[in-house]
């Protein structure tokens, strides 16, 4: 079972409830798919690490052969190619690895080479295997790292694999919860709090993945977020409260359902909330 945990921003809590949500079902694979700034590793704290370089493909210049014809240039969208003064310049920072280039050259003069990009860590925590992609600084995308991690771990309907997905609802979001059995939205009980959820909640919407959401910092009185969710008819799956004890517990990187009963149990009945509801989606779906 697939489950992605998204929100509309950073900070609202979705590593909180990913990483919990992992620890509790005690077998479990956890992925970190927000490659640009992953923590998850922080609070698991993974044993017997290793790593893999995840590397893209680039054109390579081979000025001998090129008569500058600039076929090249006209064929690459995204200006990632430039013939300047008789030597062709690459842009490898908006290069798609398309490989169009290379193929169309009819002096075969480009070929590929590759760039490595980040590298996916691998290790274990307490029955929990923790996989975390990490983008290198200054690359513009993480979606090839996205890509290998999810292909990497093909999921049985008996296991659970939990999605910590980038924050916001671009293109790496979208990518990071392709296959999704079901998606958890993460939000905060705040007007701010509402337009980040109602962005993660039109793409879930968009690309007809089933969700709920999970009000995180949730406060005893009326708040917008609960509102948005009545009124949107939105599943709320759990509300966790806005408690010192859980924040101290966080900041330490510490995982509270190994550490405390009452987010134990939480987290437990959140676990079992979520499975009953892609059980309910799935019997919907074959009904159809």
């Amino acid at each position: 079972m697939k489950i992605a945990v998204l929100s509309g921003k950073g900070g609202t809590g979705k590593t909180l409830v990913s990483v919990n949500l992992a620890a509790v079902a005690k077998t479990a694979t956890y992925i970190d798919c927000d490659v640009e700034e992953p923590n998850g590793y922080l609070f698991f704290k993974p044993k017997n690490t290793q790593k893999q370089p995840v590397a893209v493909k680039i054109p390579k210049w081979n000025a001998e052969l090129c008569n500058g014809c600039r076929e090249c240039v006209e064929f690459c969208k995204f200006n990632a190619l430039a013939y300047i003064k008789d030597k062709l310049f690459i842009f490898d920072e908006v290069c798609h690895s398309c490989g169009g280039c290379s193929l169309l050259c009819p002096q075969k003069a480009l070929t590929e080479e590759n760039k490595v990009i980040g590298n996916i860590e691998k290790g274990s925590s307490d029955g929990v295997t923790v996989h975390t992609g990490i983008l290198n600084i200054g690359e513009v995308s993480g979606i090839p790292i996205i890509k290998l991690l999810l292909s990497n771990n093909p999921t049985q309907k008996e296991d659970w694999t939990l999605i910590d997905c980038p924050p916001g609802s671009a293109c790496s979001v979208m990518e990071s919860i392709q296959g999704a059995d079901y998606c958890v939205l993460v939000a905060e009980p705040t007007l701010f709090g509402v337009h980040n959820l109602q962005m993660v909640y039109e793409l879930v919407q968009l690309l007809d993945v089933p969700y709920g959401v999970v009000i995180n910092k949730s406060i005893d009185s009326e708040n917008p977020a609960e509102t948005f969710c009545r009124d949107k008819k939105i599943k709320i799956l759990s509300r966790i409260p806005f408690d010192h004890i859980l924040a101290e517990l966080n900041s330490n990187g510490e995982i509270a359902v190994r550490t405390d009963e009452t987010y134990r149990a939480m987290f437990s009945d959140l676990l079992k909330t979520i499975q009953k509801e892609v059980h309910s989606e799935t019997i919907a779906h074959s009904e159809r």
